[in-house]
């Protein structure tokens, strides 16, 4: 499948000394070891540039809790999506009320977010985004993070993310994004897995490789208002689907 392209970001990125204070814990040190391995930048046909900021998006942590870029965007867009400007850490001790679910494990969020009060944990294949097990409006915050880029309809997910989500609720989550691509579905294309060298499991399968139009979804998925929240970009984004 040929894939359009659209602008694409700055090729370069800035040192770690560079990046700012974590959104989870605050600290400000970090370290990096690249993740990606020769096998997937060619299944995903990247650039050097953009297998640069994949590689930062998931390789670079903090030295204070360990986070990955990616879980550090995530937990500042979860800030941002309650009105907070502090940390993840700091928001946990507002004890916040919302009913939230959390769907596969978000990152390495979860020992943070089970300590929010309302907080439901559930995983595939015993939860499914597409036929999601909940009534109508009964959860005020679903968070998720690079897990609908392996759901087969990803349409379907956000549409049944947005029929459980109470009114001002919030789905909060990340998916790899490629910010010089549009968005296309892996059908008819080689099986391409994320994970490690070697896996093959079909919950790792990708369906989807995500594009700068990601928002576009979010929104003909009937959600009210779409955010990008971004934290080291282009290594570093995460989305706010608004009910």
């Amino acid at each position: 499948m040929k894939q359009r392209t659209f602008a694409r970001p700055a090729e370069s990125l800035a040192g770690l000394d560079e990046i700012g204070p974590c959104a989870v814990c605050g600290h400000r040190g970090y370290r990096h070891q690249d993740v990606l391995w020769n096998g997937l930048v060619s299944e995903w046909e990247l650039t050097e540039p953009e297998a640069a900021y994949i590689n930062r998006q998931q390789g670079t942590q903090c030295l204070g809790c360990g986070c990955n870029i990616r879980s550090i965007a995530l937990a500042k867009a979860i800030c941002a999506s309650a009105g907070f400007e502090s940390t993840l850490v700091d928001l946990i001790a507002t004890a916040p009320p919302d009913r939230m679910l959390e769907v596969n494990e978000a990152g390495s969020l979860n020992p943070w977010l089970r300590q929010f009060p309302g907080h439901v944990f559930a995983s595939y294949p015993q939860i499914d985004l597409q036929a999601l097990s909940l009534g109508d409006a009964s959860v005020d915050l679903i968070i998720h993070s690079d897990t609908l880029e392996h759901v087969p309809d990803p349409m379907a997910a956000l549409t049944e993310m947005k029929r459980v989500l109470a009114p001002k609720g919030r789905a909060v989550f990340t998916v790899p994004i490629i910010m010089g691509r549009m968005s296309q579905t892996r059908d008819g294309l080689a099986a391409s897995y994320h994970g490690a060298p070697g896996d093959s499991e079909s919950d790792l399968a990708v369906h989807t490789e995500f594009g700068a139009d990601v928002w576009a979804m979010v929104m003909q998925a009937g959600f009210s208002r779409c955010e990008m929240i971004a934290f080291d970009y282009p290594a570093g984004i995460a989305i706010v689907a608004r009910r």
